[in-house]
Formats: structure tokens, sequence, C-alpha cells
């Protein structure tokens, strides 16, 4: 293994690790963008292009959205939440190490078999061409759908607190 896969590896635990233990909402966001990314390296690695841009464009964009979300509903003055350490957490971080180390013993066994990919399989060009051609339609009603989704959740979000029906002004009329 390169060294290259180590240091995405690296960059995508710690983004992980930051991501859950962070208190700050916008770092803990950043964070995981930082994973995200991380992980889109490691698929580009592997030589699957699509995964690796659509990693990128689909969930580092779905973060900034959903930074955006954070920062419109928790409103909060310092921009802190309180920490979320329970204590049950020993017996989640024993699990997981647990899960790692048999992760671990299964892929560094001897005698792993690996199957070589077939070359001749269909790639990004190729989906490119079949959503601009022949799914154009479909393509079009997501996007008018996702837009009206964002729409509504930007008034959902910013209308003032109180469940006031009248206007923001407290004067019906």
């Amino acid at each position: 293994m390169s060294p290259l896969f180590y240091l995405l590896a690296a960059m995508t635990l710690g983004g992980a690790v930051a991501a859950m233990t962070l208190r700050n909402p916008v770092h803990c966001a950043l964070c995981l963008v930082v994973t995200f990314v991380g992980l889109a390296g490691v698929f580009l690695g592997l030589g699957a292009e699509f995964l690796g841009l659509a990693q990128v464009l689909v969930y580092v964009g779905a973060v900034a959205i959903l930074l955006v979300f954070v920062l419109l509903l928790t409103r909060s003055e310092d921009g802190e939440t309180p920490s979320r350490w329970q204590e049950g957490w020993r017996w989640g971080a024993a699990g997981g190490v647990a899960v790692t180390l048999v992760l671990v013993a299964v892929v560094l066994r001897p005698g792993l078999a690996v199957r070589e990919v077939p070359a001749e399989r269909p790639g990004v060009v190729d989906l490119g061409e079949a959503l601009m051609t022949d799914y154009v339609l479909p393509l079009q009603v997501v996007g008018v759908l996702l837009t009206a989704s964002m729409i509504g959740a930007a008034i959902i979000a910013l209308r003032p607190r109180g469940g006031g029906a009248g206007r923001r002004d407290g004067r019906d009329g």
C-alpha cells in the first residue's frame, strides 16, 4: 500500500473522530467534510472514479447544505452544544475496537483471494451521456423537487419563533 493511502486513511479517521468529539456544530460539519474528502481520495486511488467524484459532489455538497441548516436551526448564542457523552460510551468504544480488530484480522488473513476487475465497464462519461440523453426528464424533475424542498426548509427555518399567526411585527391586518 502506498503512503498516499495511509495519509488518506489517517485523514479520514481523524476527521471522523473529530466530528464525533467536537462540541461546536460548525467544526463538526467541517470535520465531516474532511472525512468525506479523504474517502473520495481512497476511492480515486482504487480506480473508482465515479464513486470518488460522487463522494465529493454529493456528500461534501450535502455537508455544506447541512452546515447552513445547522446554523439556521440551532441559533445558539455561543455556537456550542452541550456534550453528549453518557455513561455507556465505554461500551460503544469497546464495541468499535472489537469490530475493528475483527475486520483487520479478516483482511490480513493469509490466502485472501483478490479478483481481477474486468476492464470493460461503464465509466463516468457513459453515465453523463445517459443522464443528458435518455434520462433528462427524470433528472430535471429531481432538480425541481430538491429546489422546492430547499425553499420550503428555508421558509420554515426563517419563520419567527413563538407560533404567532400574525405578521412579524405582531400586528394583525
